[in-house]
């Protein structure tokens, strides 16, 4: 509306038309890619710090999960021995992966502790998922929609792929309180703040008890 009446106003002068139309296009392109963004179902860098920002974590606290190895792969072999983990035996790769992307493997201990008891509970028993993927392009999908790997170490190196080049390549975020807004996010009724506490818990137990070790 009143796009229309800055056009007539302007209509004398040639100049000023062009101007007003070239804004008026401007304008009109610029809403239909915040329409676009704002009805998608899929994560852009924006709809990730927004829901960061949502779930509290407006600062950018917390540690990384960037960084060189705090627990071994043998301590990460108990671990999963102790609790009668299929996938049991895996600390090497699971270690390994962890170096070669640069996260921390007790962060990937701890997610997958969360997700699903170390692969005791719920989808990851089948589907051997370190972090209850959902569908992916490169692997099969159940009737449950989630990724099927192809073995637990092949669910371990995809979780590392994931954050490495999706949340930390592209997205910006490294810390726990902002990967786990975007991860496991309150509108799939997760409580968002009580996955935070366990994974940093439990990293802080597995720390403690490798310091015990040594």
């Amino acid at each position: 509306m009143s796009q229309q009446h800055e056009e007539q106003e302007h209509e004398e002068t040639p100049a000023g038309s062009v101007f007003v139309s070239l804004r008026t296009f401007i304008l009109f392109d610029l809403f239909v890619v915040a329409l676009i963004l704002l009805t998608s179902s899929h994560f852009t860098p924006a709809t990730a710090r927004n829901a960061f920002q949502q779930a509290g974590g407006a600062s950018a606290a917390g540690e990384s999960l960037e960084g060189p190895p705090t627990v071994s792969a043998a301590f990460i072999d108990r671990m999963l021995a102790n609790a009668g983990s299929p996938a049991a035996g895996t600390g090497e790769a699971l270690y390994a992966l962890g170096v070669q992307y640069g996260i921390d493997p007790a962060y990937a201990l701890a997610f997958f502790h969360h997700e699903s008891g170390y692969g005791t509970t719920g989808e990851a028993t089948v589907t051997r998922s370190l972090g209850n993927e959902r569908c992916i392009a490169d692997r099969p999908c159940n009737a449950q929609h989630f990724a099927v790997f192809q073995s637990w170490q092949d669910g371990e190196a995809h979780w590392y792929f994931l954050i490495r080049s999706l949340y930390i390549g592209q997205w910006h975020l490294s810390t726990v309180e902002q990967i786990i807004p975007v991860y496991a996010p309150s509108r799939d009724h997760n409580d968002v703040t009580a996955y935070i506490r366990a994974i940093e818990s439990d990293v802080a137990a597995y720390r403690h008890a490798m310091a015990g070790t040594v």
